[in-house]
């Protein structure tokens, strides 16, 4: 299969490229840089509206990953690139695609858990109403974007992603000094659910959706055993052997972290996976603590 990657250098895209190139699809890369010497390279510019629709001849799959780091303090302009780098972009894509003579069979586009904003002990599937916020905002908008897409045959799959677990990057990463130097605890009251996917079930997940025919719509990319934050907390301690006896209370991670402290850190957004295992998908690592091992064991 002919798969066009966006968001190629991120963390989900760095493990998904070589997985999807071992398995026997030929995979190309959109980039911001003119002239690339990869010929697999495709030049696209989101905010220009740049995107040659010549250079998607063949495409057959399009796994849409692109969009700014949310971690940080949520400046004026830290919003505006959150919400543009995944709204623009994705309108862009969707119509391009649309509009091809020969279009993609399916069309696959990352997503949030961030939909459902802060929704306590609530079990929450794809059918559940969208919260209340500024990142279940952008989500809604962000999942709207890829409509020109869907109404024009194309399957498309929004997959609204949790928190991944990879020692490459992401919120493990950061977590994990602390943690080693004794300084770790929970984050507030502990009692908020972190709805969390092992790396692995990420890329086993898109390759999933991109040859099942019978996903298409919100998609919930979260492991199977959503947790506290405080079970979370416990749980890599126990993993890297280190006390947890340092709480950050609510007030200070919102005086560290501001806004995105409440919509991140504190909210509590406690997923399913209803209809990917209703499809049949295996995870890997379906339990906190094995999918702890095995992301800590890589790349020591």
């Amino acid at each position: 299969m002919k798969i066009l990657i966006s968001g190629a250098s991120g963390l989900v895209g760095t493990a998904l490229e070589p997985f999807l190139r071992v398995g026997g699809h030929d995979v190309n890369k959109l980039v911001r840089t003119k002239n690339s010497k990869n010929c697999c390279d495709v030049y696209w510019d989101p905010y220009h509206d740049e995107l040659d629709q010549a250079s998607l001849h063949g495409v057959e799959a399009v796994v849409h990953l692109s969009g700014e780091n949310i971690a940080g303090r949520w400046t004026s302009g830290k919003k505006a690139r959150i919400r543009d780098s995944r709204i623009t972009t994705t309108r862009l894509l969707s119509q391009t695609i649309a509009n091809l003579e020969h279009r993609p069979k399916v069309f696959v586009c990352a997503s949030a858990v961030g939909y459902y904003g802060d929704r306590g002990d609530e079990l929450l599937s794809e059918d559940s109403k969208f919260g209340d916020g500024f990142l279940a905002d952008v989500v809604r908008e962000w999942e709207a974007a890829t409509a020109p897409a869907a109404a024009n045959g194309i399957r498309t799959v929004n997959l609204r992603i949790g928190v991944v677990l990879s020692r490459a990057g992401g919120a493990l990463a950061k977590m994990l000094t602390p943690f080693k130097m004794g300084a770790g605890g929970i984050i507030g009251s502990g009692k908020q659910y972190w709805s969390w996917v092992a790396i692995d079930d990420v890329v086993g997940a898109i390759h999933h959706a991109l040859i099942t025919e019978s996903l298409k719509g919100p998609v919930n990319l979260v492991a199977p055993q959503p947790v506290t934050n405080a079970e979370f907390t416990k749980t890599l301690g126990r993993v890297i052997s280190r006390p947890t006896l340092f709480p950050m209370p609510a007030f200070a991670a919102k005086a560290a972290f501001g806004e995105m402290a409440e919509a991140l850190l504190l909210a509590s957004t406690r997923v399913e996976p209803r209809k990917l295992v209703e499809s049949g998908y295996q995870f890997k690592h379906p339990d906190l603590e094995g999918a702890l091992q095995e992301s800590l064991k890589k790349n020591q």
